[in-house]
């Protein structure tokens, strides 16, 4: 595979077949993400997608999923995203799951024919970043999106049949309103009904503008025990019909996977037991991103 920098995927996408079909991010401004920064976000020739594609055809038999990176594929035209999709179809056959990462932007500059198409052709779950619902912080972190926006691009992906996966951030408001940050994230994610919330926790990155905010103190890391009550904050204001809900990344201090609201119980206990030092949480050698 001819990779470009850093392979960023989610979790679930651990057995996937890595198809970097651009590099970077097209927005690549937000203050907490260091994963493209000094990264100017292209999109990758044909001559190299289909080149993978045939690697993949040849060494890849036993996997039946891919996903395209980077950071968001989606903004790639539709017609180009037509071309991948149908190369993939024709010689990975094998393949019953194409998943890539969504921006807001991205998702609102396609029709829904456009993303119905995309479907037909293998488009199984899109990935989009919340981060927070707590709009003062999203203009904080220059998301670049409002919550009325990212809840427009929800209902779009849901609309169109495709699974849909939320990232939301702890910590990301900082110490000040981080209970708010919690509250409003938990209500917003109800009004983008996502199939899937998937929670990371904020780790500082030392090229990143939100670390030279820590440095300098204007932003205040919350510690873990605050990070514990925005989780569980959040879980309490989330008020959906049936989701799964996962802090299963390895930034999380407190691995959780349940569906909510049948395990909303068991997740608070297991929130609980965190706090109250019944349970061990993850030491920060542990964590990553």
């Amino acid at each position: 595979m001819n990779y470009e920098g850093n392979i960023i995927r989610p979790p679930s996408e651990a057995n996937s077949i890595i198809l970097q079909v651009s590099v970077g991010c097209s927005h690549n401004k937000c203050t907490f993400c260091g994963a493209y920064k000094g990264v100017h976000f292209h999109i990758k020739d044909a001559a190299t997608i289909n080149d993978d594609i045939a690697f993949a055809a040849r060494y890849c038999k036993t996997q039946n999923r891919v996903f395209l990176a980077d950071g968001d594929a989606l903004i790639i035209p539709t017609a180009r995203l037509i071309k991948i999709f149908s190369s993939i179809r024709e010689q990975l056959p094998w393949v019953n799951r194409i998943s890539l990462y969504g921006n807001t932007k991205s998702i609102l500059r396609k029709t829904r024919n456009e993303l119905k198409r995309l479907k037909e052709l293998g488009l199984n779950r899109v990935y989009m970043g919340l981060e927070s619902g707590h709009e003062p912080t999203l203009k904080k972190i220059r998301k670049g999106v409002s919550t009325e926006q990212m809840i427009a691009a929800a209902e779009m992906v849901r609309e169109t049949g495709l699974f849909l996966s939320v990232t939301v951030l702890l910590g990301i408001a900082g110490w000040s309103q981080s209970a708010d940050h919690a509250r409003e994230t938990g209500l917003v994610l109800s009004r983008m009904k996502p199939h899937q919330i998937a929670t990371l926790t904020l780790m500082l990155l030392k090229n990143t503008p939100l670390y030279e905010d820590a440095r300098s103190g204007s932003f205040q890391l919350p510690d873990q025990r605050m990070l514990l009550k925005e989780l569980k904050i959040l879980v309490e204001s989330i008020n959906l019909e049936r989701v799964q809900f996962q802090t299963n990344h390895a930034s999380n201090y407190l691995p959780i996977s349940g569906r909510l609201p049948r395990d909303s119980k068991k997740i608070l206990k297991i929130i609980e037991d965190g706090l109250n030092g019944r349970l061990t949480l993850k030491g920060e050698h542990q964590r990553a991103l």
